[in-house]
């Protein structure tokens, strides 16, 4: 998969793919079912996702909160996964917001990336302060030269399937009802980074993440199932996780510790991709170490007895 990240400087080889145009953060299954609507549009034409980094909400908000399910990097390679060709992660800067919604169609649908079929849910709003409409892309396409599609919005079990309804299972620690609108489970990735040492001196030696910039779930320990993604130990494994604070040690900055069942082995700096399964119980403080490890025991019994059930 290849990533182009100005529309102003590119390549024909770029030029001429059908794309799924939005946020993709999460990409669940409606972001799925507009890529495939995508894919079918133009056969022969490489695929594309346009996107845009940091995503809009960051930019204009950049102190509220973070609410991201996945990184860039995650995002992308989740992408790869569904057989994404061409990723259009454009930069998302003062020029490119104040673009009306004809110039964003025009300089950057068009003229720019050479688009030849564009796929957008029926929801989705573009150009200066979002007034244009999916109604307006498909005029613009039909003067402009570019096929438009307009997606119907995808329901779940539980409502529409949407990043925020995703968000609200995870804070609520329903990571299974997320999973059915995401289409695979949420996963947490990224660099393993040296910690205390308190796991290893506990007899749970666990690979530690941070969780910077993401949505936080529910603060708790999970059943998990984890990837790590390069080096020697490169493989799949079943695992508990604590997410959280670490009250018990009087934490403060949120991480991830994955404690890996049956796993001996170093893996700092490698790259892990953790799914979240179940949320066995919330973060807790003890009145001693020994009360502890016995409900991290109990954690591990609970979360193999789960994860083998798979």
């Amino acid at each position: 998969m290849r990533i182009i990240r100005d529309y102003q400087y590119v390549t024909p080889a770029d030029r001429g793919a059908t794309a799924a145009i939005g946020n993709f953060d999460g990409v669940h299954l409606g972001h799925q079912a507009v890529i495939g609507l995508a894919r079918d549009a133009a056969p022969g034409a490489p695929l594309g996702v346009l996107t845009f980094e940091p995503h809009p909400r960051e930019y204009f908000a950049p102190d509220a909160p973070p609410f991201r399910l996945m990184s860039r990097a995650a995002r992308a390679s989740r992408l790869e996964k569904l057989g994404v060709d061409r990723l259009y992660e454009l930069n998302f800067n003062a020029a490119l917001a104040g673009l009306e919604p004809e110039a964003f169609a025009r300089k950057v649908i068009a003229d720019g990336l050479g688009l030849v079929h564009v796929v957008v849910g029926e929801d989705f709003c573009f150009g200066k302060e979002r007034l244009g409409t999916a109604e307006d892309l498909q005029r613009f396409g039909a003067e402009m030269g570019f096929g438009v599609t307009v997606a119907a919005l995808i329901e779940g079990v539980s409502g529409q399937v949407s990043s925020t309804a995703i968000r609200t299972a995870l804070t609520d620690g329903r990571p299974r009802d997320a999973r059915q609108m995401l289409g695979h489970w949420h996963r947490i990735e990224g660099t393993v980074v040296g910690g205390e040492q308190r796991g290893r001196e506990l007899g749970f030696p666990t690979a530690n993440m941070w969780i910077d910039g993401l949505h936080p779930p529910r603060f708790g320990v999970y059943a998990v199932l984890v990837d790590v993604q390069d080096g020697p130990h490169k493989g799949s494994y079943h695992g508990a996780a604590s997410l959280g604070v670490r009250p018990m040690f009087d934490g403060e900055v949120p991480n991830l510790e994955t404690f890996l069942f049956d796993f001996e082995g170093d893996l700092y700096g490698s790259t892990l991709s953790v799914g979240l399964v179940e949320f066995l119980r919330p973060e807790l403080k003890f009145d001693s170490l020994d009360a502890l490890i016995t409900q991290m025991d109990a954690d591990c019994v609970r979360a193999r007895d789960i994860l083998a059930a798979l």
